[in-house]
Protein backbone atom coordinates (compact mmCIF):
# COMPACT_ATOMS: atom_id res chain seq x y z
CA UNK A 1 0.00 0.00 0.00
CA UNK A 2 1.56 3.30 -1.11
CA UNK A 3 2.03 5.97 1.46
CA UNK A 4 -0.27 9.16 1.91
CA UNK A 5 1.21 12.34 2.13
CA UNK A 6 -1.33 14.66 3.28
CA UNK A 7 -1.36 18.68 1.85
CA UNK A 8 -3.16 22.01 2.60
CA UNK A 9 -3.81 24.00 -0.19
CA UNK A 10 -4.84 28.13 -0.13
CA UNK A 11 -8.35 27.49 0.31
CA UNK A 12 -7.18 25.06 3.50
CA UNK A 13 -8.40 21.55 1.57
CA UNK A 14 -6.71 18.73 3.20
CA UNK A 15 -6.25 16.12 0.47
CA UNK A 16 -4.04 13.44 -0.66
CA UNK A 17 -2.85 12.40 -3.89
CA UNK A 18 -3.40 8.61 -4.61
CA UNK A 19 -0.96 7.49 -7.55
CA UNK A 20 -2.52 5.70 -10.34
CA UNK A 21 0.21 5.56 -12.55
CA UNK A 22 3.73 7.07 -13.14
CA UNK A 23 2.11 10.80 -14.68
CA UNK A 24 -1.83 10.47 -13.48
CA UNK A 25 -2.52 10.84 -9.57
CA UNK A 26 -6.19 11.19 -8.44
CA UNK A 27 -6.79 14.29 -5.56
CA UNK A 28 -8.99 12.96 -2.60
CA UNK A 29 -10.44 15.72 -0.80
CA UNK A 30 -10.98 15.74 2.38
CA UNK A 31 -15.23 16.13 3.87
CA UNK A 32 -15.72 16.95 7.56
CA UNK A 33 -18.59 14.97 8.68
CA UNK A 34 -21.44 16.89 9.82
CA UNK A 35 -25.61 17.23 9.24
CA UNK A 36 -27.55 19.19 6.83
CA UNK A 37 -30.90 19.70 5.32
CA UNK A 38 -31.21 17.17 2.15
CA UNK A 39 -33.80 17.68 -0.63
CA UNK A 40 -36.09 20.84 -0.79
CA UNK A 41 -38.08 22.47 1.60
CA UNK A 42 -42.27 22.63 1.10
CA UNK A 43 -42.13 26.14 -0.16
CA UNK A 44 -39.07 26.47 -2.47
CA UNK A 45 -40.63 26.81 -6.32
CA UNK A 46 -37.91 25.29 -7.99
CA UNK A 47 -37.93 22.19 -5.73
CA UNK A 48 -39.50 18.96 -7.01
CA UNK A 49 -41.68 16.51 -5.38
CA UNK A 50 -38.85 13.23 -5.52
CA UNK A 51 -36.88 16.20 -3.28
CA UNK A 52 -39.14 16.28 -0.52
CA UNK A 53 -39.46 15.45 2.34
CA UNK A 54 -36.67 17.23 3.49
CA UNK A 55 -34.98 15.88 6.42
CA UNK A 56 -32.24 16.20 8.62
CA UNK A 57 -29.23 13.63 7.27
CA UNK A 58 -25.51 13.10 10.16
CA UNK A 59 -23.17 12.54 7.50
CA UNK A 60 -19.94 11.05 8.57
CA UNK A 61 -16.23 11.84 7.12
CA UNK A 62 -14.98 10.60 4.05
CA UNK A 63 -12.65 11.90 0.81
CA UNK A 64 -14.01 12.48 -2.30
CA UNK A 65 -12.33 13.32 -5.92
CA UNK A 66 -12.01 16.61 -6.26
CA UNK A 67 -13.18 15.85 -10.04
CA UNK A 68 -15.70 13.74 -11.68
CA UNK A 69 -13.06 10.54 -12.50
CA UNK A 70 -10.83 12.17 -15.90
CA UNK A 71 -10.11 10.05 -19.10
CA UNK A 72 -6.48 9.41 -18.15
CA UNK A 73 -7.79 8.50 -14.65
CA UNK A 74 -10.05 6.21 -16.14
CA UNK A 75 -7.40 4.66 -18.34
CA UNK A 76 -4.88 3.76 -15.96
CA UNK A 77 -7.31 1.96 -13.71
CA UNK A 78 -8.82 0.46 -16.84
CA UNK A 79 -5.39 -1.48 -17.05
CA UNK A 80 -5.40 -3.00 -13.95
CA UNK A 81 -6.22 -6.51 -13.25
CA UNK A 82 -10.17 -7.20 -13.44
CA UNK A 83 -12.26 -7.82 -10.72
CA UNK A 84 -15.76 -8.54 -11.76
CA UNK A 85 -16.23 -7.23 -15.51
CA UNK A 86 -13.52 -5.93 -18.35
CA UNK A 87 -13.11 -2.42 -19.03
CA UNK A 88 -13.00 -0.24 -22.10
CA UNK A 89 -9.97 1.98 -22.30
CA UNK A 90 -11.26 4.54 -24.00
CA UNK A 91 -15.02 4.73 -24.08
CA UNK A 92 -16.12 7.97 -23.85
CA UNK A 93 -17.32 10.24 -26.71
CA UNK A 94 -15.99 13.58 -26.13
CA UNK A 95 -12.12 12.70 -26.17
CA UNK A 96 -9.72 14.40 -23.98
CA UNK A 97 -6.96 13.60 -21.16
CA UNK A 98 -8.23 16.28 -18.62
CA UNK A 99 -12.04 15.65 -19.77
CA UNK A 100 -14.25 13.63 -17.44
CA UNK A 101 -14.84 10.11 -18.48
CA UNK A 102 -18.43 9.71 -19.74
CA UNK A 103 -20.14 6.53 -21.61
CA UNK A 104 -19.85 4.57 -19.03
CA UNK A 105 -22.41 2.67 -16.92
CA UNK A 106 -22.83 2.59 -13.20
CA UNK A 107 -21.46 -1.43 -13.08
CA UNK A 108 -18.10 0.18 -14.80
CA UNK A 109 -17.81 2.57 -12.32
CA UNK A 110 -18.31 0.27 -9.64
CA UNK A 111 -15.65 -1.86 -11.22
CA UNK A 112 -13.63 0.95 -11.51
CA UNK A 113 -13.91 1.48 -7.52
CA UNK A 114 -12.98 -2.21 -7.45
CA UNK A 115 -10.09 -2.63 -9.05
CA UNK A 116 -8.99 0.92 -7.82
CA UNK A 117 -9.56 -0.33 -4.17
CA UNK A 118 -7.29 -3.78 -4.74
CA UNK A 119 -4.50 -1.46 -6.22
CA UNK A 120 -4.25 0.28 -3.17
CA UNK A 121 -5.35 -1.97 -0.37
CA UNK A 122 -8.20 1.87 0.39
CA UNK A 123 -12.12 1.14 0.22
CA UNK A 124 -12.51 3.31 -2.94
CA UNK A 125 -16.66 2.83 -4.23
CA UNK A 126 -19.64 5.57 -5.49
CA UNK A 127 -20.35 7.86 -3.00
CA UNK A 128 -24.23 7.89 -1.45
CA UNK A 129 -26.91 9.50 -2.73
CA UNK A 130 -26.75 11.84 0.65
CA UNK A 131 -22.48 12.13 0.95
CA UNK A 132 -23.05 13.55 -2.73
CA UNK A 133 -25.37 16.43 -2.05
CA UNK A 134 -23.80 17.25 1.53
CA UNK A 135 -20.74 17.41 -0.46
CA UNK A 136 -21.87 19.61 -2.91
CA UNK A 137 -23.44 21.98 -1.00
CA UNK A 138 -20.47 22.15 1.86
CA UNK A 139 -23.01 24.02 4.10
CA UNK A 140 -24.67 26.13 1.65
CA UNK A 141 -28.71 26.22 1.02
CA UNK A 142 -28.72 27.90 -1.98
CA UNK A 143 -29.39 25.85 -5.23
CA UNK A 144 -26.48 25.91 -6.30
CA UNK A 145 -23.37 25.79 -3.97
CA UNK A 146 -22.40 28.73 -5.72
CA UNK A 147 -25.53 30.77 -4.90
CA UNK A 148 -28.69 31.31 -6.72
CA UNK A 149 -26.81 31.32 -10.71
CA UNK A 150 -24.64 29.07 -12.41
CA UNK A 151 -23.63 31.77 -14.88
CA UNK A 152 -19.81 31.47 -15.99
CA UNK A 153 -19.38 28.93 -13.25
CA UNK A 154 -20.38 25.43 -14.84
CA UNK A 155 -20.81 23.88 -18.69
CA UNK A 156 -24.61 23.25 -18.60
CA UNK A 157 -26.33 24.35 -21.38
CA UNK A 158 -30.01 25.36 -23.09
CA UNK A 159 -30.78 28.00 -20.62
CA UNK A 160 -31.71 31.88 -20.50
CA UNK A 161 -28.44 32.52 -18.19
CA UNK A 162 -25.80 31.90 -20.53
CA UNK A 163 -24.39 34.75 -22.57
CA UNK A 164 -23.61 34.43 -26.03
CA UNK A 165 -21.00 31.90 -27.01
CA UNK A 166 -20.99 30.27 -23.68
CA UNK A 167 -23.21 27.35 -24.70
CA UNK A 168 -21.21 24.01 -24.83
CA UNK A 169 -21.84 21.27 -27.38
CA UNK A 170 -19.84 18.35 -24.99
CA UNK A 171 -18.02 18.51 -21.64
CA UNK A 172 -15.15 20.86 -20.91
CA UNK A 173 -11.72 19.99 -19.41
CA UNK A 174 -12.29 19.58 -15.26
CA UNK A 175 -11.36 22.65 -13.50
CA UNK A 176 -12.58 24.78 -16.86
CA UNK A 177 -14.65 27.00 -14.59
CA UNK A 178 -11.59 27.72 -11.74
CA UNK A 179 -13.82 27.54 -9.25
CA UNK A 180 -14.35 24.72 -6.22
CA UNK A 181 -17.12 25.06 -3.41
CA UNK A 182 -16.03 25.28 0.25
CA UNK A 183 -14.83 21.52 0.62
CA UNK A 184 -12.50 22.37 -2.75
CA UNK A 185 -14.32 19.89 -4.60
CA UNK A 186 -14.88 21.11 -8.65
CA UNK A 187 -17.38 20.29 -11.11
CA UNK A 188 -20.32 19.74 -8.69
CA UNK A 189 -22.40 21.09 -11.38
CA UNK A 190 -22.93 20.27 -15.12
CA UNK A 191 -20.48 18.48 -17.68
CA UNK A 192 -21.40 14.93 -16.13
CA UNK A 193 -24.20 13.34 -14.55
CA UNK A 194 -22.37 11.48 -11.93
CA UNK A 195 -23.58 7.85 -10.46
CA UNK A 196 -24.11 7.34 -7.06
CA UNK A 197 -24.91 4.20 -4.91
CA UNK A 198 -28.31 4.21 -4.37
CA UNK A 199 -31.15 2.94 -5.94
CA UNK A 200 -34.45 5.10 -7.17
CA UNK A 201 -36.87 6.09 -4.75
CA UNK A 202 -39.28 8.34 -5.99
CA UNK A 203 -38.96 10.81 -2.73
CA UNK A 204 -37.45 10.63 0.41
CA UNK A 205 -40.09 8.95 2.52
CA UNK A 206 -37.87 6.44 5.10
CA UNK A 207 -35.04 7.43 3.81
CA UNK A 208 -31.65 6.48 5.91
CA UNK A 209 -30.84 9.68 7.92
CA UNK A 210 -27.20 8.50 8.28
CA UNK A 211 -25.43 9.28 5.44
CA UNK A 212 -25.50 5.61 3.98
CA UNK A 213 -27.18 4.47 0.47
CA UNK A 214 -30.52 3.30 -0.08
CA UNK A 215 -31.27 0.03 -1.52
CA UNK A 216 -33.77 -2.17 -2.40
CA UNK A 217 -33.72 -5.97 -2.93
CA UNK A 218 -33.79 -5.65 -6.45
CA UNK A 219 -30.53 -4.98 -8.27
CA UNK A 220 -31.78 -4.22 -11.40
CA UNK A 221 -33.56 -0.89 -10.24
CA UNK A 222 -32.80 2.35 -11.50
CA UNK A 223 -29.94 4.12 -10.05
CA UNK A 224 -29.38 7.54 -8.64
CA UNK A 225 -27.52 10.32 -11.06
CA UNK A 226 -26.39 13.49 -9.87
CA UNK A 227 -25.31 17.52 -10.51
CA UNK A 228 -26.66 17.58 -14.43
CA UNK A 229 -24.23 17.88 -17.01
CA UNK A 230 -23.35 20.11 -20.13
CA UNK A 231 -26.15 19.41 -22.82
CA UNK A 232 -29.32 20.39 -20.02
CA UNK A 233 -30.69 23.98 -18.42
CA UNK A 234 -29.31 24.89 -14.63
CA UNK A 235 -32.32 23.98 -13.25
CA UNK A 236 -31.28 20.14 -13.25
CA UNK A 237 -28.24 20.98 -12.07
CA UNK A 238 -29.15 22.13 -8.75
CA UNK A 239 -27.85 20.39 -5.58
CA UNK A 240 -31.07 19.13 -4.66
CA UNK A 241 -31.84 17.28 -8.59
CA UNK A 242 -32.02 13.90 -8.48
CA UNK A 243 -32.34 12.02 -11.20
CA UNK A 244 -31.90 8.12 -12.89
CA UNK A 245 -31.06 5.95 -14.99
CA UNK A 246 -30.92 1.62 -15.81
CA UNK A 247 -27.31 0.44 -14.01
CA UNK A 248 -26.07 -0.51 -17.76
CA UNK A 249 -26.81 2.12 -19.34
CA UNK A 250 -24.17 4.44 -20.48
CA UNK A 251 -24.70 7.86 -22.49
CA UNK A 252 -22.48 10.43 -23.47
CA UNK A 253 -23.72 12.89 -20.20
CA UNK A 254 -23.02 10.45 -17.86
CA UNK A 255 -19.60 10.22 -15.54
CA UNK A 256 -19.08 9.66 -11.46
CA UNK A 257 -16.36 10.60 -9.03
CA UNK A 258 -15.18 8.42 -6.48
CA UNK A 259 -15.23 8.86 -2.56
CA UNK A 260 -12.73 6.97 -0.06
CA UNK A 261 -13.71 5.83 3.48
CA UNK A 262 -10.66 7.56 6.02
CA UNK A 263 -7.83 5.92 5.48
CA UNK A 264 -5.96 7.17 8.70
CA UNK A 265 -6.66 9.75 11.49
CA UNK A 266 -5.74 13.14 10.01
CA UNK A 267 -3.62 13.85 13.03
Amino acid sequence: MANLTLKVETKQARYFTEPLSTDTGLDMIWVPGGSFEMGSADDDEEGHSDERPQHRVQVPSFFMGRTPVTQAQWRAVATMPQVNQSLETDPSHFTGEKHPVESVSWYDAVEFCDRLSAHTGRTYRLPSEAEWEYACRAGTTTPFCFGPKLTGLANFADNDEAAAGEKQEGTTPVDTFECANGFGLSDMHGNVWEWCLDHWHGNYDDAPTDGSAWLTDDENTSRVSRGGSWGINPWLCRSAYRFYDYPRVSFNNIGFRVICVAPRALG
